[in-house]
């Protein structure tokens, strides 16, 4: 029993550090309980189903009917005015029929491709429902571990500041400083409280918001590693092919058009000859007085060419066509969309690695800085109580802006992968 109870544990507390430690976890859940993607796997497998009721118009159909009729005369009067007595009559019917068409003018050929375009369609549309929520839930997860190092970045501010108005105090008193150096680190510190309240409100919200995106609990020991590898294209033209042949919206324009074009030619088939083939057997039994039983075999061939239906028909065909014509000019507006923001995505991703690499030396060179007056300060150097609040407050925004520089080159991958229709599971597990 005790051993049982060790390895749920040991399971249990690895669990949680696979669940505090990893952004794939939360993806993984995000897709599995998301609603709205779980309402578009519904609607992918719905509109599945209208390829095979295209195909059952190809196959015959089988239609099996029957009757029971009870009939009870009286107050029978012949022509001589006699009344003869009453009669009962039951009579069955049972029919089987079967019938096959045999051309419609191409309807159910259009038809059958139409709606496996549909299917197309569907999944292109629960491919960008996949990618908005992989995107929603990796920048929820960074946003959370950005809000909580600036967090912790202005917690530490504020214990620095604490300490230094501490140590001005007793440098007052022995006329080290003046009471103007004390006022500074005491503004100082109260700028630094106010800023941390500030980061301690946002971090609260960005837990708010992972759960809400996520639909599971915030960890409490989130990972603060920023790393996180995609293969990304090389050069914006390699990312404007990609974003042509895969992205999911840009496919969808195609396919409306495609899907228009079989509309079209559906209308146009509904002004050919049609042909349809019908075999039945009926049996009645009783019938009438002189026949108690008998069997009919028809079979049964018949042509139908609609001429004139008061131009409802050619009026259809003349919708049909305005649609088709309006799908290829929508067509060419996705196609300039998706070229400008693939152009913008790719020019935000290679920002984002220029403004990391710049606050990574900022980050460097404040260090240094700060590190050095502080020395100097502490030492009764040169250094006024104003030098030292400035390195710090440098410090504490150089430190900021590269935590943040990091997120934004997560999320700026993030969105040229949804661009180039490349954002999915398989991405995010590729080294």
């Amino acid at each position: 029993m005790y051993k049982k109870l060790i390895i749920f544990f040991i399971i249990f507390q690895f669990s949680s550090l696979l669940a505090d430690n990893n952004a794939l976890f939360y993806v993984e859940y995000a897709l599995k309980n998301n609603p709205k993607l779980n309402a578009e796997r519904e609607n992918l497998k719905a509109i599945k189903e209208n390829e095979n009721i295209s195909i059952s118009e190809f196959l015959p159909s089988l239609t099996i009917s029957g009757s029971q009729t009870s009939t009870e005369t009286s107050n029978i009067v012949d022509q001589s005015g006699s009344l003869s007595g009453n009669t009962k009559r039951n009579t069955e019917t049972e029919k089987i029929s079967v019938d096959q068409k045999i051309f419609q003018g191409f309807q159910g050929y259009n038809n059958l491709k139409k709606s496996r375009l549909e299917f197309e369609k569907a999944q292109n549309e629960y491919k960008i429902v996949e990618q908005d929520t992989i995107q929603n839930s990796i920048s929820a997860y960074y946003d959370l571990i950005f809000k909580s190092k600036s967090k912790d970045f202005n917690l530490a501010n504020v214990d620095l500041f604490e300490r230094q108005v501490e140590s001005d105090k007793s440098r007052l008193q022995k006329g080290e400083i003046s009471l103007t150096d004390l006022a500074q680190s005491e503004s100082s510190l109260a700028g630094a409280q106010a800023n941390f309240i500030k980061a301690d409100t946002e971090y609260t919200s960005a837990i708010a918001e992972f759960e809400r995106i996520n639909r599971i609990k915030a960890p409490k020991n989130i990972n603060d590693n920023f790393e996180i590898s995609f293969l990304m294209p090389q050069t914006l033209k390699s990312a404007l092919e990609l974003s042509s042949l895969n992205n999911p919206s840009l496919s969808i324009a195609r396919i409306n058009l495609a899907i228009s074009e079989k509309e079209l030619s559906v209308e146009k088939a509904k002004l050919s000859p049609s042909a349809t083939l019908n075999y039945s057997k009926t049996e009645n039994k009783d019938l009438s007085a002189t026949v108690d039983e008998d069997e009919q075999e028809t079979v049964k061939a018949t042509v139908t060419w609609p001429i004139i239906q008061g131009g409802k028909n050619f009026s259809s065909i003349k919708k049909f066509k305005h649609k088709k014509e309006q799908n290829a000019l929508l067509l060419v507006d996705k196609e300039n969309e998706i070229k400008t923001q693939t152009s913008n995505s790719w020019s935000f991703y290679q920002s984002a690695e220029s403004v990391l690499t710049s606050t990574e030396a900022q980050l460097k060179a404040a260090e240094i800085a700060n590190e050095g007056i502080t020395l100097e300060y502490d030492s009764g150097n040169t250094r006024t109580t104003l030098d030292v609040i400035q390195s710090r407050s440098l410090l504490l925004e150089a430190r900021i802006s590269n935590a943040e520089a990091k997120k934004d080159l997560i999320i700026s991958k993030l969105r040229l992968l949804s661009q180039i229709g490349g954002l999915d599971l398989k991405a995010l597990k590729t080294p």
